[in-house]
């Protein structure tokens, strides 16, 4: 797994330091930190803030090695998430890659997971070079697969956060989920 760091984030994001959604978080995603230098005006970021990427071969045994890494990140970071959030997160990693790893991989065969951490939110997305966007499916009481998007929505949902899929620059698609740093 290649991890690439770069910092970034801004806490002033076109919401007021909210989750960071659409277009915003994207461009949030790609900018570096503006620290405050003798003379500047602006906030410093927090220890924790930054944007980091993580990529692997599109195969089963990155599903964990994702989990891992970003659990790892958020602790050596000092981020100031809750369990409850972090376990979230975790499961929300592990269906997105699982579902990159399943249905992308012939088209994408790698994966990237990119971390983003706010002064109140955290943001991860999982990326591949798949062009179509997954659908969550009904829950089907027969079946014994299928139903991870839906797991990721409730999560994204009871954690107070939001989550989207988007087309990506390249014809693929990056799928992220939002959540604040505590939940509500």
């Amino acid at each position: 797994m290649t991890i690439e760091c770069s910092r970034g984030g801004d806490r002033t994001m076109d919401n007021g330091g909210g989750v960071p959604t659409g277009q915003a978080a994207q461009e949030t995603a790609q900018e570096t930190v503006r620290g405050t230098a003798p003379g500047q005006i602006g906030p410093s970021p927090l220890p924790y803030e930054g944007v980091w990427r993580f990529t692997a071969p599109a195969v089963d045994s990155s599903v964990p090695q994702a989990r891992r890494a970003v659990r790892d990140l958020l602790a050596r970071q000092g981020v100031p998430v809750s369990d409850d959030v972090v376990h979230g997160l975790l499961v929300i990693v592990s269906e997105l890659v699982t579902n990159s790893v399943r249905h992308a991989a012939l088209l994408s065969p790698m994966v990237a997971v990119e971390v983003a951490v706010g002064a109140e939110w955290v943001r991860v997305s999982v990326e591949d070079n798949h062009p179509y966007r997954p659908k969550a499916l009904e829950a089907d009481q027969g079946q014994t697969g299928g139903r991870g998007l839906l797991l990721v929505l409730e999560i994204t949902r009871e954690a107070g956060g939001v989550c989207d899929a988007e087309h990506t620059a390249n014809g693929g698609k990056v799928i992220w989920a939002a959540l604040p740093l505590s939940p509500p």
